[in-house]
C-alpha cells in the first residue's frame, strides 16, 4: 500500500496524545483511590492541553486525506457498519470529554473531573480500538488483518504518550517522573514486543491469491505481457508504495532502532532530566513515523499481483 502522510500523521499523534492523558488520568485516579489530591493543578493545565493538541494536529493532518474536505462530516453517516465513521465520532467525543476534565480539574471540581476523566478514558480506548480495527478488519490485506494490528495501536500510542508524560512531569511535577519513565519503559518493551511479533508473523505470509484468481481467468498458464495502460493508474498510485526494497528495509531497521531500543537508552540515564526525557519523546515519535510507514507500505494488496508484476 502506499503510506499517506496524512494518515500517518493522525494515527501517530492521536496515539500520543491519548497515551499522554491515560497516564495523567491515571495517577489522577491513583490519586483519588488513596484518598489523595496532589496532582499540580498546572502539570494537569499543561497535559490536557498537550494531549489536546496531540491530537487536534492528528484530526487536522488527516483532512488533507479527503478529496472534499467540506463532506467530512458524512463520514459519521455510516456508523453501524464501518470502523471509519466510528472513529469519526469517538475521536471528537474524546477531545471534549478531556477538554471537560481538564476544566473541572481546574476549578478544583474534582469528583466531577474524575467522572469525566472516566468518561473520557473510555472515549479513548474505544478510539484505540476503532482507529486499530479500520485496518485489522480487512480480511484481504493479511499484514494487517490481525488483532496484533489492534494491540500495537494502543501500546506504541500509550508509550509514547508515558514518555511525553515524563517529560511534562520532569519539567511541573517531578515525584511523577520515575514512576511514568517506568511505565513508559514497561509499555514500550510490550508495544515493541508485539510488533516483532507482527513482523515474524507477516514474514511468513503467502499470498492466497495468484495471477490466475486475480484476473479471473482460470488456466494453467498465464503470462504477462502488458499492464494495460501506457503510464500509471489509480491503482498502480494508491495501492504500492513504489519505494526500492532496500528503502523499506532501511526504514524498518530505523523503526526497530527508534521506537524503543534508543529512546530505552535514553530514559534508564535521564533520571529526572527534562531534555533528556524530551529527547526520547522525539526519538521515539521519529521512529513510530517510521513504523507507521512500513506499516503501510508493508501491506501487500492482491491487485498487486497483477499491476505490479511489471510496474
Amino acid at each position: 500500500m502506499r503510506p499517506a502522510w496524512s494518515v500517518i500523521l493522525l494515527t501517530t499523534l492521536i496515539g500520543a496524545g491519548q497515551g499522554l492523558f491515560l497516564a495523567l488520568f491515571a495517577a489522577d485516579a491513583y490519586d483519588a483511590a488513596r484518598g489523595q489530591a496532589s496532582l499540580a493543578p498546572v502539570f494537569v493545565a499543561v497535559s490536557v492541553a498537550a494531549s489536546l493538541v496531540l491530537v487536534g494536529g492528528g484530526l487536522l493532518a488527516s483532512f488533507f486525506h479527503l478529496g472534499h474536505p467540506e463532506r467530512a462530516w458524512r463520514s459519521a453517516a455510516m456508523w453501524r457498519t464501518s470502523w471509519l465513521s466510528r472513529e469519526v465520532i469517538a475521536l471528537p467525543l474524546f477531545m471534549v470529554l478531556v477538554a471537560a476534565y481538564g476544566a473541572l480539574h481546574w476549578m478544583s471540581r474534582l469528583q466531577d473531573a474524575l467522572v469525566a476523566g472516566g468518561l473520557a478514558a473510555l472515549a479513548c480506548i474505544a478510539l484505540f480500538v476503532c482507529t486499530g480495527m479500520i485496518y485489522a478488519c480487512l480480511k484481504f490485506l493479511q499484514e494487517w488483518h490481525s488483532p496484533l494490528t489492534v494491540v500495537n495501536f494502543i501500546l506504541l500510542g500509550s508509550a509514547s504518550g508515558l514518555t511525553a508524560a515524563a517529560a511534562l512531569a520532569a519539567w511541573l511535577h517531578p515525584d511523577l517522573a520515575r514512576p511514568y519513565t517506568a511505565a513508559a519503559l514497561i509499555v514500550g518493551a510490550l508495544g515493541y514486543l508485539t510488533r516483532l511479533a507482527s513482523l515474524v508473523r507477516n514474514a511468513r505470509l503467502r499470498p492466497k491469491s495468484t495471477l490466475a484468481t486475480a484476473i479471473g481467468i482460470k488456466h494453467p498458464k498465464i503470462v504477462q505481457i502488458a499492464q494495460g495502460a501506457m503510464g500509471g493508474s489509480f491503482n498502480t498510485r494508491e495501492f504500492f508504495h513504489g519505494r526500492p526494497r532496500e528503502v523499506v528495509r532501511a526504514v524498518r531497521w530505523t523503526f526497530l532502532a527508534l521506537v524503543f531500543p534508543l529512546p530505552a537508552l535514553l530514559l534508564f540515564a535521564a533520571g529526572s532530566s527534562v531534555w533528556a526525557l524530551g529527547a526520547a519523546f522525539l526519538i521515539q515519535y521519529a521512529g513510530l513515523l517510521a513504523e507507521r510507514w512500513y506499516f503501510f507500505a508493508e501491506a501487500k494488496h492482491p491487485q498487486n499481483l497483477y499491476y505490479q508484476a511489471i510496474s
